[in-house]
């Protein structure tokens, strides 16, 4: 009697748990279109990222399976480094060089894959009766790239770009920002802007101007009102040409020639940049310090001896101090008695 009111209760209970009749169910994600295969591959393709986990050189590289699991296990990964060398450690900043989308994955190649590609002329065989040669013969090269697969459960589903670089951030980072975005956060919003616009400001220093201009195709080296200067020349005609002029590391005169004869001088300072590094600001703030006694030249000389090249108050000229050899400990005078004169 007691078995079948248990019986009873768990049947009771499992029907008041159970979902209703018609509750929606996760809706299964379809194949993924021949659309979106190529939005991945041309979103992701020859994009810059950063390795978050070490990768091994070779075909094997690394398996993101689905919960985010990474393979292979420490050991195997140990092994495969030992045996095929590092491709890329955590913090490198590494390239896709190429995306294959399959039935059940998608692989990606970093810094150029696992195995070396050709170029289309070392392709090219000439035919004879003897048989093909290639025309170009080239020494047998090896690639040190490695390859990740996002591994999915039967097929690969309907899923974005983000989506794919949410998926790879076990292994790699595409939020980290490019050392250009991290520069420019690091200055004023002033010379941000004029950065960002290609424009050169008066007080810019010369890492500025590379991010704002680039490096400039010509230099040149004057000296004005004993002054020396250097101009950073951009253009030429019959385009605008600009003259960027640096004093030391900043700059002090923009002149920009326009292709219509106008010609504009900039000399006012617009931007106030801080002296980099510690050094700068130490060198304005702290006096000229005299380094201590035990910082000083050492000498060979006893305390209270002259050295051999110090002038003589009487003459002026250098002290002889004839050499006597080492000096004996037992022939130093004693108390009370009066030394030998020196021989000859």
């Amino acid at each position: 009697m007691n078995r079948a009111s248990n019986l009873s209760a768990v049947l009771v209970l499992a029907v008041l748990l159970a979902p209703p009749a018609g509750a929606d169910k996760p809706a299964k994600r379809p194949k993924i279109s021949g659309h979106t295969r190529f939005t991945v591959i041309r979103s992701l393709n020859a994009e810059k990222v950063f390795v978050r986990h070490i990768f091994p050189m070779g075909e094997k590289g690394l398996t993101i399976k689905p919960g985010g699991v990474v393979t292979p296990d420490d050991t195997e990964l140990r092994r495969l480094l030992i045996q095929k060398g590092t491709a890329a450690k955590p913090g490198d900043q590494a390239r896709i060089t190429n995306v294959e989308i399959k039935d059940d994955r998608i692989i990606f190649e970093i810094n150029g894959g696992p195995k070396k590609k050709k170029k289309w002329y070392q392709r090219i065989e000439i035919g004879g009766a003897g048989g093909s040669t290639p025309i170009a013969s080239q020494p047998a090269e090896f690639s040190r790239g490695s390859v990740v697969t996002l591994q999915f459960s039967g097929y690969v589903p309907e899923l974005s770009v983000d989506e794919v670089r949410e998926l790879l951030s076990p292994a790699l980072d595409f939020s980290s920002k490019s050392a250009a975005e991290a520069y420019l956060d690091s200055v004023p919003p002033k010379v941000r802007e004029a950065i960002r616009n290609h424009e050169v400001l008066v007080g810019m220093n010369r890492e500025m101007v590379v991010y704002a201009k680039g490096r400039p195709p010509r230099k040149i080296r004057e000296r004005e009102h004993d002054v020396e200067y250097e101009e950073w020349i951009y253009g030429e005609p019959p385009q605008d040409v600009e003259f960027i002029r640096f004093v030391s590391d900043e700059v002090v005169q923009v002149k920009i020639m326009k292709m219509a004869g106008e010609k504009i001088v900039r000399t006012e300072k617009e931007v106030h940049v801080q002296p980099e590094g510690v050094a700068a600001v130490a060198a304005q703030s702290s006096p000229a310090v005299t380094p201590p006694a035990s910082t000083q030249r050492p000498t060979l000389h006893r305390p209270g001896e002259a050295p051999a090249d110090a002038p003589d108050s009487t003459s002026g000229g250098p002290i002889l101090v004839p050499d006597r050899g080492p000096v004996d400990p037992s022939d130093a005078p004693q108390p009370g008695t009066t030394p030998p004169p020196p021989q000859p």
